[in-house]
């Protein structure tokens, strides 16, 4: 006994839970250091190799290592599983941040940088944390959730500024036009949002778009840095 609780129910606690995140956040900050410049990937876990869509991410992944960039993936299958691919033939640091869940039971084989989580808070943060863009293929209620989750933090600047990917214009038109239809005539977003998306069909367009941003940031730091 210690203070009327067994040692039993205190490791169960909402308290003890807290130190398990500690962990793996901290897992996570020391496993990451060192990977940037990267590219978080997100998309369905439930397409295979046959896919038009696996196909595609495992291209914009392996051009984006052949410019230097590391793919940053939740380490899952279908999307996960091709960008992941694609960083490591193009010999990039290839990160899957794996979750035990109905549709992703273990990392795939293709991570170079496997790391393990158990809670989506912890593993969202090294999902953003290490990112300076994200390309978004097809996907469900897990990349909608990611989507909906970046576009918020930064909207309300919790986060700095870099691009948000929609690959695919055909997928996205239906999201698209009911932020539009809807939320913006709702008057619960504004235009200005809509900025904070890109929508393209070709990987030349993702590659531009992420090493556009990616000198303009570093232009801007080396100026700082002669301040």
């Amino acid at each position: 006994m210690a203070y009327g609780y067994e040692i039993s129910d205190m490791v169960k606690g909402d308290s003890w839970r807290m130190f398990r995140i500690l962990g793996e956040l901290a897992l996570g900050f020391d496993k990451l250091s060192g990977v940037e410049p990267a590219v978080t990937v997100y998309g369905s876990a439930r397409i295979g190799p046959d896919h038009e869509m696996y196909a595609m991410t495992e291209e914009i992944a392996r051009r984006l290592g052949g410019l230097g960039f590391s793919i940053i993936t939740g380490g899952g299958p279908g999307v996960m599983e091709a960008a992941n691919k694609g960083a490591r033939d193009a010999g990039v640091t290839s990160v899957g941040l794996s979750i035990e869940l109905p549709e992703e039971q273990a990392s795939n084989i293709f991570a170079t940088k496997s790391i393990p989580f158990d809670h989506f808070f912890a593993r969202k943060i090294m999902l953003v944390k290490y990112a300076i863009a994200f390309v978004i293929m097809p996907g469900g209620m897990g990349t909608l959730d990611e989507l909906t989750e970046v576009l918020t933090l930064i909207q309300t600047h919790k986060i700095r500024p870099f691009p948000v990917v929609l690959f695919n214009s055909e997928y996205w038109k239906g999201f698209l036009d009911w932020l539009r239809n809807s939320t913006l005539e709702e008057g619960y977003i504004s235009e200005e949002d809509f900025n904070l998306l890109r929508v393209c069909d070709h990987p030349e367009e993702v590659l531009e778009i992420v090493q556009r941003w990616y000198i303009k940031q570093e232009v801007v730091g080396r100026k700082a840095l002669r301040r």
